[in-house]
């Protein structure tokens, strides 16, 4: 009867394992098909337009709770978003001058982030932002490492730490309203809508001035796509962009490892209590023998 019980213990963690394998291989697809057919909500970045105001760094912290950005910054001086500041400025100085640049979230098509996260608690909305969600978050981070321009920050020292990051003013949208940086950007360098209008938008000014443009929209295409587009007059590795990236999502080099992480977890446990009946009779044997 005991080798009988640890056979059954066996197959039902074969089974479980079968499922959670065919669960997993699933998943990917569904999302992938997801942002594959929803025409996503996009920013257009011109670097070109851009004054270095930064009314968008205050704006997005006025939006967002956050503390006021600081008031000057050094000239030259390359800045991180980071848990207090989703968006920021920096000049870049360039083959044909000093050039503004504006960070956030690039809130990818098919965001590494999300696929990374186990709770599902970074998650990618239906109208294209990603967001996170504290009450699913477990605090892993996978989020951090996975993303390619190293967004997703952590609140080390706060007591009751966050994933923070730029979320496109999702709560904003919900209302009909624009996010905060692109209302607030007096030199119209941001501007708003659908992926594809954007993108028709961005090629319109290149083919209309392509003295004044390289011929590449940033985004459109690295990691699979983004929902933060950019121009530049200059090549963008003189603005600090990765040019480096694959045309391929991310989560398509990682799904096998990040699925099998919650596989591990879940599965391992029964194939040892398994292991363990069906070695108790011989470890009874022996003792008494």
């Amino acid at each position: 009867m005991r080798r009988r019980s640890a056979v059954k213990t066996l197959a039902l963690a074969a089974g479980s394992t079968l499922a959670g394998r065919n669960l997993a291989q699933a998943a990917p697809s569904s999302e992938a098909k997801l942002a594959a057919t929803v025409d996503s909500k996009s920013i257009l970045i011109d670097t070109t337009k851009c004054l270095g105001c930064r009314m968008c760094e205050r704006a997005c912290a006025e939006s967002n709770g956050l503390p006021e950005p600081p008031k000057s910054v050094e000239p030259g001086e390359i800045r991180d978003t980071s848990e207090t500041q989703f968006t920021v400025v920096s000049r870049y100085e360039t083959e044909n001058g000093p050039v503004n640049v504006k960070r956030q979230c690039m809130h990818c098509l098919q965001p590494a982030c999300a696929s990374a996260c186990l709770t599902r608690a970074m998650y990618k909305t239906e109208e294209g932002p990603v967001i996170w969600r504290g009450d699913k978050c477990m605090g892993c981070r996978f989020c951090m490492l996975s993303c390619p321009f190293d967004v997703p920050k952590f609140e080390y020292h706060s007591a009751n730490p966050r994933i923070q990051k730029c979320s496109m003013c999702f709560d904003r949208l919900q209302e009909g309203e624009l996010p905060a940086c692109v209302s607030s950007c007096p030199a119209k360098a941001t501007a708003f809508g659908t992926r594809t209008e954007m993108l028709k938008l961005a090629w319109s000014r290149v083919y209309k001035e392509p003295d004044k443009y390289v011929h590449h929209v940033y985004g459109e295409h690295e990691a699979g796509g983004t929902g933060v587009l950019y121009l530049a007059s200059v090549p963008f590795e003189q603005l600090g962009f990765r040019t480096d990236l694959s045309r391929t999502p991310y989560p398509t080099f990682t799904r096998e490892f990040l699925y099998s992480v919650p596989f591990v977890l879940t599965m391992f446990p029964p194939f040892l209590l398994a292991i363990s009946k069906a070695t108790a009779g011989n470890r009874s044997e022996d003792s008494e023998g």
